[in-house]
């Protein structure tokens, strides 16, 4: 089995993101999206901290600690891009201005709800971010997140057992064993990797899985 490794998903996440898109790439993996957008095309990379005209991380040892990201990780600034304040960025983002955004997840429902935040576990420290604001702003959500966990448990899930961030509101969910939609249809396949049947990823998930855009 080829599974994709987070570089490959953060590609494939690329790919599918068109010109001229406003985009807010979450913290951790998704940032890496940024990395491989095409130079060609015209992409506007937002950060809730108030940043937009986002670029590639930076090289390492070019690392400016006064540019970040909402992550506080170093980022690059492309020509024409702006710094802003953090209530402006939060409008942008709850006002229906950015076109995609990519999230983490801990758990996706076939129907495209969205948990992120927190496992609910006892202990564990709630991280709500701006990812609430993301879920019921941004037109189109997609998540980045490989497809089980260390223990093998299916992140894709009939339906959510940890605290909602959002309902309905994921439309692709982009891991290391293929990319899948999600919504009020239920989920499907889009592709999967070599070695990664549709009968093993039915089994392994629980879900019934279309597999209509598969074969198309």
């Amino acid at each position: 089995m080829e599974r994709l490794d987070r570089e490959a998903m953060a590609r494939r996440v690329a790919r599918d993101i068109p010109e001229g898109a406003y985009v807010n790439l979450g913290i951790g993996l998704p940032t890496k999206v940024a990395n491989y957008l095409p130079a060609d095309k015209d992409i506007f990379l937002q950060s809730e901290n108030g940043v937009l005209g986002m670029g590639p991380a930076p090289a390492r040892g070019e690392e400016d600690p006064e540019l970040i990201n909402a992550g506080k990780q170093p980022v690059t600034l492309l020509a024409g891009g702006c710094f802003f304040h953090h209530a402006d960025s939060f409008a942008m983002m709850r006002g229906g201005h950015l076109d995609v955004c990519v999230l983490g997840a801990f758990q996706v429902s076939a129907s495209g709800d969205i948990a992120n935040w927190h496992t609910g576990a006892p202990g564990a420290i709630p991280a709500v971010g701006g990812a609430m604001d993301l879920a019921i702003g941004a037109k189109q959500i997609f998540v980045m997140r490989e497809l089980f966990t260390k223990s093998g448990e299916s992140k894709l899930v009939e339906h959510c057992t940890y605290p909602l961030t959002g309902i309905g509101c994921i439309s692709r969910v982009y891991t290391d064993l293929g990319t899948f939609s999600v919504g009020p249809h239920g989920a499907g396949v889009i592709d999967l990797v070599p070695g990664f049947g549709l009968d093993e990823a039915r089994a392994r998930t629980g879900l019934p899985l279309d597999a209509a855009a598969l074969a198309a």
